[in-house]
């Protein structure tokens, strides 16, 4: 990867780098195979485009390398459409950079944490980063923030999460300004740590402790390269390089699990579940069809779908022992 990474990130230079990461970032742990497209946006493309079909790496890669861009870089009648079917509506940086504040007020016990928001006389918006290592309220250390968990509901590219860019404008956040959940983690992770070790095993843990799910594919892929993106820049930042291989291709896998694909009311892989048609023979040899309608959508019961469950992983047990678990049975 290039030491300045552009904000569309390029699957082809994603590709070259390690083809095992960028694997990892197209899986799906629920199904094993890939996410799948989730919209008919791509389907004038041809096979495999559809809305059923996995995300191939050929079919993001070479001549069709531009095919998932930023929701910015779209065509203004592109993002109608998706605002329109699919209530697709971005928020800017300095929303997003308000309401992460409100969580961290509400941790830390103080305002202004991170940075000041500014509000200019003509009503545009900014901050102003906080240039001094962070401090700590008592009882409370920065492992401790970076243990906390955090989700991004219906996450699109996650800029709750991370800040490469303003997602309404495309305009890309120098590291310094930025303002997303794991961007703090890894910021505090940067001040308190001096070893590559230090710094990577805390890093581990805090995209752990990072969750989102989406619906659409385009926007999860995209959400999951910002995320490891991020990984390797703020790494480069504070050592000069970039991290081995290894820790390169862990950090996808973590990724892969945590941020996912779903049906954020239903708690399914999107379009899993729906009436279910069978069979039978009677005794006069006729053919009969029985429609057997979904519980869960009948009943709006999330439990009761038929649908294909969303899974995560659970990382608070030992290696060898983390278990696979329901989305859905995380809910009270």
């Amino acid at each position: 990867m290039p030491e300045s990474i552009p904000v569309d990130i390029n699957e082809d230079a994603l590709l070259r780098s390690d083809s095992v990461v960028m694997a990892e970032l197209l899986r799906d742990h629920t199904t094993r195979r890939n996410i799948i497209w989730a919209t008919d946006d791509y389907a004038h493309l041809g096979e495999g485009f559809s809305f059923a079909d996995p995300i191939a790496i050929d079919h993001i890669t070479g001549p069709y390398i531009n095919v998932i861009r930023p929701r910015a870089l779209k065509s203004r009648e592109q993002q109608r459409a998706r605002a329109r079917e699919k209530a697709e509506v971005f928020t800017p940086s300095w929303i997003c950079n308000a309401q992460n504040n409100l969580i961290d007020e509400a941790w830390f016990g103080r305002k202004d944490v991170f940075n000041t928001e500014i509000e200019y006389p003509d009503g545009t918006h900014s901050w102003d980063s906080n240039p001094d290592p962070i401090t700590y309220p008592k009882g409370k250390t920065w492992r401790d923030y970076v243990r906390d968990t955090r989700l991004e509901i219906t996450c699109g590219e996650a800029p709750y999460l991370v800040s490469r860019y303003d997602t309404t404008t495309g305009e890309a956040i120098p590291l310094n300004r930025r303002i997303g959940l794991l961007d703090r983690k890894l910021r505090v992770i940067s001040e308190n740590t001096s070893t590559t070790k230090e710094w990577l095993d805390a890093a581990q843990i805090a995209y752990m402790n990072t969750y989102g799910y989406e619906w659409q594919g385009d926007n999860l892929l995209l959400a999951r390269e910002a995320l490891f993106v991020s990984f390797l820049e703020y790494f480069q930042a504070k050592f000069g390089r970039l991290p081995v291989a290894r820790s390169q291709k862990y950090i996808a896998y973590i990724t892969s699990w945590n941020l996912w694909q779903m049906d954020g009311l239903k708690g399914v892989i999107p379009m899993t579940c729906g009436d279910r048609l069978s069979a039978t023979q009677n005794l006069f040899g006729e053919t009969e069809e029985t429609i057997t309608p979904c519980e869960g959508c009948r009943s709006n019961d999330i439990r009761r779908h038929n649908g294909t469950y969303a899974l995560i992983r659970d990382w608070s047990a030992k290696a060898k022992e983390r278990r696979k678990l329901r989305y859905i049975d995380l809910i009270k």
